[in-house]
């Protein structure tokens, strides 16, 4: 579980996992799919040109990358028994590829992730696995209600937990050329998997870019945080008993510092007249500060000072606003997307029997393509606006631009990167 960066209606930064809802076929209910952020991995990658992967050309890499992986501990009755069989898969490849032009507003995203059947069949989850989860809730201090929504978004509560061989996928992956590091990586973390006796090649499926089981976990975030929760010996995420990888995934929030009943965020109203460069991450405060400001709950009180929060704005003026504490910050561990992290933290609260977001949403706004996410960075830099990379990402630096570029021009200094703004730009 890595991470990616999406702001309210365009992606940010590139990311990570993926799954297929049980309510709606498609290729990912994420922004991305896992694998797509760049780290440092404990194998040293060979630096090759682009290529026509063949069967061939893959087994010559699997016999170059042998001695590499027994260097690192994978014993040779490991290493030949799970990459005996391996075939090159075009599709992965394909899917890597085309993977990077995510289009959905949040509006729509936050429709399918929180839709009313996927609300529905979490409370039946919860109640089929109450026991568990709140005994899971009690060891780790995360709430259970939380894991379920992950689970649910993940992999629609165990339905869609992804079929292909995460050998075959990682070692796919790690021939081509594009992103060998990560991938030999992870690679090398699942072997460490089938080492340890956790699950067998033929066991461990998931998703084409390797990312495993009910939560979807990727074999080096396995590797660090997953648990044998049901005492058997074995970490299984994979089967149809879904005990081990809902402890994990709650292992996996603790070690990022869940706050057990504080909110993800809270929905708020924003007064007028207010000053919109407060909405800002780096501006917190207690929410009872913030309600000195005019930020209140949609009743018009003061949020419950559960700590520091920050105002978000994942569409703008226009859309809904939120408070936002420090369990936002660790769910966009598990995918840092704004998008993905609401949807997680609104279905999670619906599942408790909370009421949808009162606020609308600029439902006439589209989400900018890859192509207009650079036009609009070149038109903000060529105006004097900095965004110092072009690269279609809306990050930090970008939302700073638009803010300076809106003050300037006398818009509302949200940040948000519209089509309205780009066509702004364009008649400059």
């Amino acid at each position: 579980m890595l991470r990616q960066l999406f702001t309210g209606i365009l992606l940010l930064s590139t990311g990570l996992p993926q799954m297929v809802p049980a309510e709606i076929i498609e290729a990912s209910l994420r922004p991305l799919a896992r694998g797509e952020v760049a780290v440092t991995g404990t194998v040293a990658a060979l630096t090759r040109p682009p290529q026509k992967g063949t069967d061939a050309g893959l087994r010559a890499w699997i016999k170059d990358f042998r001695p590499r992986a027994l260097e690192l501990g994978i014993t040779a009755k490991v290493f030949d028994a799970a990459l005996s069989r391996v075939t090159y898969d075009e599709q992965v490849i394909q899917r890597d590829r085309n993977q990077s032009e995510f289009t959905k507003t949040i509006w729509d995203y936050l429709n399918t992730a929180v839709s009313d059947l996927r609300i529905e069949n979490g409370r039946k989850a919860l109640a089929k696995w109450d026991d568990t989860l709140t005994e899971i809730e009690t060891q780790y201090g995360v709430d259970k209600e939380i894991i379920v929504a992950i689970w649910g978004l993940e992999s629609a509560y165990g339905t869609f937990r992804g079929g292909d061989s995460v050998i075959n996928s990682l070692a796919t992956l790690a021939y081509d050329a594009r992103r060998a590091e990560f991938f030999e990586d992870e690679l090398i973390n699942a072997l460490r998997i089938l080492q340890s006796g956790d699950t067998t090649p033929a066991k461990m499926t998931g998703s084409w870019a390797g990312a495993m089981g009910h939560t979807q976990f990727m074999p080096s975030s396995f590797n660090k945080l997953a648990v044998d929760h049901d005492g058997n010996g074995k970490r299984d995420i994979w089967g149809d008993d879904p005990t081990d990888a809902l402890a994990s995934t709650a292992a996996y929030l603790k070690h990022f510092g869940w706050k057990q009943n504080q909110p993800w965020g809270v929905e708020v109203r924003i007064p007028d007249g207010f000053d919109y460069l407060r909405a800002d991450r780096s501006v917190t405060k207690l929410p009872s500060d913030w309600a000195v400001l005019g930020v209140t709950d949609m009743n018009g009180t003061s949020v419950r000072d559960y700590g520091l929060a920050s105002v978000l704005l994942p569409a703008g003026a226009e859309g809904a606003a939120f408070l936002i504490f420090s369990n936002f910050e660790v769910i966009e561990n598990y995918n840092t997307a704004d998008a993905y992290v609401v949807g997680i933290g609104h279905l999670s609260d619906r599942i408790k029997g909370k009421q949808p977001f009162r606020h609308g949403w600029p439902v006439a706004d589209r989400a900018l393509t890859y192509d207009e996410r650079v036009e609009l960075q070149k038109r903000l830099t060529a105006a004097g606006f900095d965004t110092e990379k072009i690269d279609a990402k809306m990050g930090p630096l970008t939302v700073s631009a638009v803010r300076r570029f809106q003050a300037s021009t006398g818009i509302v200094p949200d940040g948000y990167p519209s089509l309205r703004l780009l066509e702004r730009l364009r008649a400059l």
